[in-house]
């Protein structure tokens, strides 16, 4: 995904040097299928639009916000890039979860919706009591946050437990601990509004039908280890 790196030394104010490496801009990455594929869950129409327009205006306002940064690091304007932090954070966030959340779902013909096997499905049963209670507990936790955010199970790194967490906004599940994200879902209106209107409920069911719990079992095994 990185199109180029912006590689240097630059000098902060108040004399503090820093190796200023890897910071990357990044391009739109393909779906792994068609737009329409996940219909009747998803339309068409929202998908092409969440992923042209909604995730290409992250992108676009990142690389940009990227290289605001790297000018502010040229000539030691730390004002300048304490006050790009907000912007980074949201922009990337919105890159980095709605990367993760394409993969998250997949067509029926190709294994939407099938529970999850092997360690995940253990590990569901074990820290949820069951699938249904997982998916019961996402789709409240999605349905009764507030304005614009995520919901998530996530791998809790130390614990190596199964975790519920929400986040605002753009903020990825990162930002809550040690978290690695198994699953997003995107309770944001642009995700929905199109087909579902303002019936969030309705959405959070439905998606579950196009879920690609076996992407989600293979980044529990890498990550479990």
């Amino acid at each position: 995904m990185a199109l180029r790196s912006l590689v240097s030394r630059k000098t902060l104010g108040l004399g503090l040097k820093l190796q200023f490496r890897g910071l990357q801009t990044f391009s739109l990455p393909d779906l792994p299928y068609d737009y329409g594929a996940l219909e009747p869950a998803i339309s068409g129409e929202i998908m092409q639009l969440h992923h042209q327009k909604h995730h290409q205006t992250y992108i676009t306002n990142y690389n940009k916000n990227i290289e605001q940064l790297h000018h502010a690091m040229e000539k030691g304007d730390s004002s300048a890039v304490v006050k790009l932090q907000s912007a980074i954070k949201f922009n990337g966030g919105g890159h980095v979860n709605h990367s993760i959340f394409w993969k998250n779902l997949t067509p029926v013909h190709e294994g939407g919706g099938e529970p999850p096997h092997g360690n995940l499905g253990w590990a569901i049963d074990e820290d949820f009591g069951s699938l249904d209670a997982l998916i019961n507990k996402m789709s409240t936790e999605g349905a009764a946050l507030q304005g614009s955010g995520w919901v998530w199970l996530g791998l809790d790194k130390e614990s190596k437990k199964l975790v519920v967490e929400t986040t605002a906004n753009q903020d990825p599940l990162v930002t809550k601990g040690p978290l690695v994200p198994l699953l997003g879902v995107d309770v944001w209106e642009h995700a929905y509004y199109l087909q579902y209107k303002n019936v969030r409920p309705d959405y959070l069911k439905n998606i579950w039908k196009v879920m690609n719990w076996k992407y989600a079992g293979e980044v529990y095994d890498k990550e479990h280890s």
